[in-house]
């Protein structure tokens, strides 16, 4: 198992987190506390970047979710980016990768919000 590392920094279009390791049981409450410390404001974006992710479990996903909901409660959008084949085929078996905007970086993700926002 990896230790989970969550790094944050600040967008243009608002804050990407940086999710290294494993999102499972154990760490996902940790993913929940990062975005619970994050100030969004409405019409920002929330990047969870996944390129670092190594394994996600239920729990993982249920933590994703979670920030979802917390971006929709402030107003702001999310979107993952990054997101590794295996955790890539669970969204779609689950029918999340039409409920999560999902690009292929974390800068695609940023310049499509600053386009759209123009």
């Amino acid at each position: 198992m990896s230790p989970l590392t969550i790094i944050s920094r600040d967008a243009a279009t608002g804050p990407v987190l940086e999710i290294t390791g494993d999102l499972e049981y154990g760490t996902a409450p940790d993913l929940r506390e990062a975005v619970d410390r994050l100030i969004l404001a409405s019409g920002q974006l929330l990047v969870l970047d996944l390129a670092g992710l190594q394994f996600c479990d239920s729990s993982g996903i249920n933590a994703l979710l979670a920030a979802r909901n917390l971006a929709a409660e402030h107003g702001a959008d999310i979107a993952l980016a990054a997101v590794p084949a295996n955790t890539a085929r669970v969204l779609s078996i689950v029918g999340l990768d039409r409920v999560f905007t999902i690009h292929a970086d974390a800068a695609t993700a940023t310049a499509a919000s600053r386009s759209t926002a123009s």
